[in-house]
């Protein structure tokens, strides 16, 4: 019987990533976040040495940008370090944010390291007959497919192609080294170990043409668990798996609290969708962004003690020993708003406000307000939460919104449902 022999593929780590998430606020979060990609690929080592793999493939982007960290090379050698004493060898392409980071011009890798160039080239895998092929990119930027420069496959070898590419396009994704899934096909390798959209896809099983995703997401915009592609090759033929690889997953969980009479009821629900979002979930933990939605007669109540539900989520979250909660939203509204009183003066105010928030002068003032604030922050944290002039205009909206919002809740909540009963239950 043949042999068989797993490699293990990855790609999109994107260590060193400045933090975008909400997490920004809870030192504890802002820890698990920071620290989940480093703990990915760490994962990453202890799945390709508990399976016995033969290599590590990373199809691009192993960094992020220009972010430089000496602690964060020190890591990647120590870890390749563990991969060579288990004689794991590690085949790396560099993606459009490699090309950039000082990090991996500089970093001088193991031996069982070997970095494709932007020239391109192949590699045999020890003494077995597997080639790896790989182009890296030059720049930051490659208008170009790169496929050309792959050379073609090795006779009577399994060849496995190592590229960084946006294929022939992808939502959320600028395009990269542009090629179709039908080119890659057409050029008689045996697998495509890709990178750069950071979903998971098989596009292909024969030959198989696989995005892996990333291993780790770093916001809600990366939401779900995430997984790499463990091939294995036995002879002439080739099979691939998804394995888990995230530390932590984000995910949106939304808590039904229609008809709920009392803050007794909403918290059961609250306790009870937590609880099945903890058994639901696939990594070691979950960030929520979580939301109480539907009509209920406390609607007004619980957006004017949002913070005080925010904290009773968090509270809950952690007692299922696996959840975090990243923000609380509310999308309440009490039963038959809209069929508003004669002479609502509460109404008035809200459409003032609204007309107000419109108004050119208004919103300069309060962007001007926003940016003086936000100035106090470190460069690198900034930056993340306003990476340009339009993330700027949209803070200073929302936060105008929710502070009239704030203010109509005070009011409301003063009712029947308010203060008077907050405590109830």
């Amino acid at each position: 019987m043949a042999e068989t022999i797993q490699l293990l593929h990855t790609a999109d780590l994107h260590l060193d990533s400045p933090l975008r998430s909400l997490a920004l606020r809870d030192d504890r979060l802002r820890e698990t976040v920071e620290t989940a990609s480093r703990a990915a690929l760490s994962r990453l080592a202890d799945l390709a040495i508990d399976e016995g793999v033969r290599a590590l493939l990373i199809a691009g982007d192993l960094f992020d940008g220009r972010e430089r960290s000496a602690r964060t090379g020190a890591f990647l050698v120590a870890t390749f370090d563990r991969l060579r004493a288990a004689g794991i060898d590690v085949f790396a392409i560099r993606g459009n944010h490699d090309a950039e980071n000082p990090v991996s011009g500089t970093v001088e890798w193991p031996d069982n390291v070997h970095v494709f160039d932007g020239r391109g080239g192949k590699v045999r895998l020890g003494e077995s007959e597997i080639w790896v092929h790989g182009v890296s990119f030059s720049g930051r930027h490659a208008a170009d497919s790169l496929l050309p420069k792959f050379g073609p496959p090795v006779p009577g070898a399994v060849n496995i192609g190592l590229l960084h590419t946006s294929l022939a396009g992808a939502a959320g994704h600028d395009p990269y080294a542009p090629c179709t899934v039908a080119d890659l096909c057409a050029h008689g390798f045996d697998y495509w170990a890709l990178g750069h959209v950071h979903l998971r896809a098989v596009h292909s099983e024969r030959p198989f043409v696989v995005m892996p995703g990333m291993p780790q997401g770093r916001d809600m915009g990366e939401a779900g668990p995430k997984s790499a592609t463990l091939v294995e090759v036995t002879g002439g033929t080739v099979a691939a798996r998804e394995v888990p690889t995230s530390v932590a997953e984000f995910r949106r969980l939304a808590v039904d609290v229609t008809g709920a009479e009392d803050e007794t009821e909403i918290r059961r629900r609250l306790r009870a969708g937590l609880e099945e979002a903890a058994r639901a979930t696939v990594s070691d933990a979950a960030i929520l962004r979580l939301t109480l939605a539907g009509r209920t007669p406390r609607a007004w109540a619980l957006r004017r003690d949002r913070d005080q539900w925010a904290e009773t989520a968090r509270m809950a979250a952690e007692e299922t020993g696996r959840l975090w909660i990243e923000a609380l939203e509310l999308d309440v509204t009490p039963p038959g708003e809209g069929a508003e009183a004669p002479g609502d003066a509460v109404a008035e105010l809200d459409r003032l406000m609204t007309a107000l928030r419109a108004e050119p002068g208004f919103l300069a003032e309060a962007r001007a307000e926003v940016d003086d604030v936000l100035r106090h922050l470190p460069p690198d944290r900034r930056a993340a939460l306003l990476p340009d002039e339009a993330a700027l205009d949209a803070l200073a909206e929302r936060l105008a919104a929710f502070g009239a919002e704030q203010m109509v809740a005070r009011m409301r909540g003063a009712g029947p449902g308010g203060p008077g009963n907050a405590g109830e239950g």
